[in-house]
C-alpha cells in the first residue's frame, strides 16, 4: 500500500506514526485517538502479534472509571457502575468532522420523535442506529477511522487484515463481547452452509462470486485475521459504510445465537424451538436466520430483545409505534466522559402514507424527520416551522434522488430492440427538460446532471428515433423499428415523495417525441416483487452517484438490466449474459470496491466515462438539496455535508433545553 494513502488513513486519529523500515513486511495499525500507532517486522509469527497487540492496547487500563457519567434515566436500574459497563477504551465519538459540526457537550434526556410509512421499517432509525465496525466520518469516504472495532492493520500488499476488538466491550444484555462472537458468526454461520447457502460476494478475493472465501483465524484474545487471495484494499471502506453495512456482517452475539444453532443448541431445547416455529430439522438454517436479527432488520419488531451494539435497543411495539430507548452498555463516550447517547428514546410512529408524514411534520409531532421529508412541502415547512417548534434546514443529498431506468433485459423483443439501442436512451435525455423539472419537482434546489449531456434537444431527439425506423403509427404514436405498437408503462413506488410528480411531467415531456407512455403508481411490496422478477419495463428511484458517493456499491444494475445483472452475481449461473461493454462496466465496479482510495478513484472517472457514454441509466439532475426537519431545541445536528450524515450521528444530538 502507498504510504500516502497509510497516511491519509490514519493521521487524523492517531497521536503518532512510527515508520519502521526494517525487515521484509511492514504492517501499518490504525487505532483510536488516545491509542498509539505502531508498525511490526514480520506478523506471520505469533510472537509479533502478540506484541503489537499489547502495544496497541496498553493504553486501555489508563481510563478509570471514576471520569464517566451516565443517563440520570439508568441511575435507579439495577446496573453496574457505568465505568464497567464501558470498554477499557470507549470509542471518542468523530461521526461528524469539526468541518461540518460545531461539537457541543450535550446533556441528557428527551425524546425524539420520528415517523414512517412503511410498516417495520424507519429509514431515519436505520441509520441513527447502524453502527459498522469501522467508520467514515461524515460518510463521505475521505478517511477511515475506528468504531465498533478498536483498531486495524493491513499488509503492504493489501491482503492481509488483523483487527482488534475492544476489551471490556459488552452487549445491550451485559454479555461481553468476545472474540467468540466472531469466531461463532464467521466459521458458525458464514461458513455454515446450511445458514449461508450463497457466500457474500464481498467477503470473496476480487469481491466475485469466482473468487475464494477470506481465510480467518484468530491471532489472540482480542485480534482475528483476515486474509484474501489478491489485493482487497477496498476492505477498510465495505466494512465502513459501503451498502450501509452494520457490525452484524462478522460479530453476531453467540451467547443468544447458540440456542437456535444444531451445533451448541440442548438437543431438546432445539427440538423445541423448530417444532413451535413449525420448522422441519433439514431447514435449521431458515430457522436460524429467522433468529439472527442482521442490522437490516433492526426496526423490525423481532428485534425487541435480541443483544445489540446500537445507542438505542428496540423495546416496544404496538401497531402504530415502535419505541427504543438508550443501550445502557453503549461504547461511546464524549470528550467530557459522558456515555453517549444523550436522548433516552425514540418513537417511530406509522403512519398510512407519505403525505399523513407531512401533516404530522406541519403539526409540531415529529422531532426529526429526513427520509420522507419534500422539498415540493418546502414552502409550507417555512411556513409552519415557527408556530409548530421546528427547523427546515437544507442539505445536500447524498445520492441521486430521482434516475430514470428503463429494464434493457424486459421480456418483450420489440422492447429490447428499442431500449438496448443507445441512439433511444439519448433521445429520452434530449426530450427530458431538466429545468423544467428543477424548477417544477426541486423548486430550484438542484442542478442539471453534467455527468451526462444535459441539453434539451427536441429536434435532435426526433430526428434519433426516426433514425431508428420508430415511425408514427395511425394512432398518432410511434411503433417499434419492426412496425409493432411500442408503449412505455412507467411503474412507480412511493419511495420518495418527488417520484411520482416526476413521473408524471415525464409523461408530458416524452410524449412530445410521440411516444405513448403510460404512468402507473404501484404499492411499494408490489415494486420490489415486480422488480426482483424482471417485471418492470420503466421505474424511477434512486441510486448512489459517483460524487459524492465514490465507494458506491453499485449502479443501478439491477433495475436496468435486470437479468445481466442476475448473470454477474451468479458468475454464470442464471439470468443472461450482458454485452461486453456491460461486462466491462461491471469490471470497473468490481475493480472500486476492492482497490484502496487512491486506485480506486481511477476506476470512479471510468465509470463515470461509461455512464456518459451508454447511459446506463438517465442521471437528470444532481446536487440535489434535501429538507431535513428537526426540533429547534434539537443541538448538534448539521446541516453541512450530506443530509443522511445527520442521521449517522444521532448519537450526539441532545435538546438544549
Amino acid at each position: 500500500m502507498k504510504k500516502g494513502l497509510i497516511l491519509s488513513l490514519v493521521l487524523v486519529f492517531v497521536l503518532s506514526f512510527v515508520l519502521a523500515s526494517c525487515g521484509n513486511e511492514t504492517t501499518e495499525t490504525t487505532t483510536d485517538e488516545s491509542q498509539t500507532t505502531t508498525t511490526a517486522a514480520d506478523t506471520d509469527t505469533d510472537e509479533t502479534e502478540e506484541t503489537t497487540h499489547e502495544e496497541t492496547t496498553a493504553e486501555e487500563t489508563e481510563a478509570p472509571s471514576a471520569e464517566y457519567n451516565q443517563a440520570p434515566m439508568l441511575d435507579n436500574m439495577d446496573l453496574p457502575p457505568v465505568g464497567e459497563r464501558l470498554p477499557l477504551e470507549p470509542k471518542l465519538t468523530n461521526e461528524m468532522p469539526p468541518e461540518l459540526l460545531d461539537y457541543e457537550i450535550g446533556q441528557y434526556g428527551g425524546m425524539i420523535r420520528t415517523v414512517t410509512s412503511a410498516v417495520n421499517w424507519d429509514a431515519d432509525v436505520f441509520v441513527m442506529n447502524n453502527e459498522p465496525l469501522l467508520n467514515v466520518p461524515g460518510i463521505m469516504g475521505g478517511e477511515v477511522t475506528p468504531n465498533i472495532l478498536k483498531g486495524f492493520e493491513m499488509n503492504d500488499d493489501e491482503t492481509e487484515f488483523i483487527f482488534y476488538l475492544r476489551e471490556g466491550m459488552r452487549w445491550s444484555d451485559g454479555e461481553p463481547v468476545t472474540i467468540e462472537d466472531v469466531r461463532f458468526t464467521v466459521e458458525d454461520v458464514l461458513f455454515n452452509e446450511a445458514i449461508t447457502p450463497i457466500f457474500p460476494n464481498w467477503l470473496r478475493a476480487g469481491g466475485v462470486l469466482g473468487g475464494e472465501p477470506f481465510e480467518f483465524s484468530i491471532v489472540d484474545d482480542w485480534s482475528f485475521r483476515m486474509r484474501f487471495e489478491q489485493p482487497y484494499g477496498g476492505l477498510l471502506i465495505r466494512l465502513s459504510v459501503t451498502g450501509w453495512v452494520g457490525y452484524s456482517e462478522l460479530l453476531k452475539p453467540s451467547h443468544y445465537l447458540k440456542q437456535f444453532h444444531i451445533d451448541y443448541a440442548d438437543p431438546d431445547e432445539f427440538a423445541a424451538h423448530l417444532e413451535a416455529a413449525d420448522v422441519s430439522e433439514d431447514l435449521w438454517g431458515t430457522f436460524f436466520q429467522d433468529k439472527d436479527i442482521t442490522n437490516w432488520r433492526l426496526t423490525h419488531e423481532d428485534a425487541i430483545g435480541f443483544p445489540v451494539l446500537y445507542p438505542w435497543m428496540y423495546v416496544e411495539s404496538t401497531n402504530t409505534m415502535a419505541i427504543y430507548e438508550r443501550n445502557p452498555y453503549y461504547f461511546k463516550v464524549d470528550e467530557a466522559g459522558n456515555q453517549l447517547p444523550y436522548i433516552d428514546r425514540i418513537q417511530s410512529e406509522l403512519v398510512e402514507d407519505i403525505e399523513m408524514i407531512s401533516v404530522k411534520v406541519l403539526a409540531g409531532e415529529v422531532d426529526f424527520v429526513r427520509e420522507s421529508a419534500a422539498l415540493i412541502n418546502m414552502p409550507l415547512y417555512r411556513e409552519y416551522e415557527e408556530a409548530s417548534g421546528f427547523k427546515a434546514e437544507l442539505a445536500y443529498m447524498h445520492n441521486n434522488p430521482t434516475n430514470i431506468f428503463f429494464n434493457l433485459t424486459y421480456d418483450d423483443p420489440d422492447w429490447r430492440e428499442v431500449v438496448q439501442d443507445v441512439r433511444f436512451r439519448k433521445a429520452i435525455s434530449l426530450a427530458t427538460d431538466r429545468d423544467e423539472i428543477i424548477d417544477a419537482i426541486y423548486y430550484g434546489f438542484a442542478e442539471p446532471g453534467i455527468m451526462q449531456d444535459p441539453t434539451f434537444d427536441l429536434d435532435e431527439a426526433n430526428r434519433l428515433l426516426d433514425e431508428m425506423g420508430m415511425e408514427m403509427g395511425p394512432d398518432g404514436y410511434r411503433l417499434a423499428p419492426s412496425g409493432n405498437p411500442f408503449s412505455i408503462l412507467m411503474e412507480l413506488g412511493a419511495q420518495a415523495p418527488d417520484i411520482v410528480p416526476l413521473g408524471e411531467l415525464l409523461v408530458e415531456q416524452w410524449g412530445d417525441l410521440g411516444l405513448n407512455v403510460d404512468m402507473r403508481r404501484i404499492e411499494q411490496s408490489l415494486w420490489g416483487n415486480k422488480q426482483n422478477a424482471n417485471e418492470l419495463q420503466c421505474t424511477i428511484i434512486w441510486a448512489p452517484a459517483p460524487d459524492p458517493q465514490w465507494f458506491a456499491s453499485g449502479y443501478g444494475q439491477n433495475v436496468w438490466a435486470r437479468n445481466w445483472n442476475l448473470w454477474d452475481t451468479t458468475n454464470g449461473e442464471q439470468g443472461e449474459e450482458p454485452p461486453a461493454e456491460v461486462q466491462e462496466f461491471y469490471e470497473l465496479i468490481a475493480k472500486t470496491l476492492t482497490s484502496n482510495p487512491d486506485d480506486a478513484q481511477a476506476y470512479v472517472a471510468q465509470i463515470k466515462q461509461s455512464l456518459a457514454d451508454h447511459l446506463w441509466f438517465l442521471i437528470h439532475i444532481e446536487k440535489v438539496q434535501q429538507p431535513l426537519i428537526v426540533h429547534e431545541q434539537l443541538g448538534n445536528v448539521s446541516s453541512k455535508g450530506t443530509a443522511i450524515a445527520a442521521n449517522f450521528s444521532a448519537e450526539q444530538f441532545f435538546y438544549k433545553d
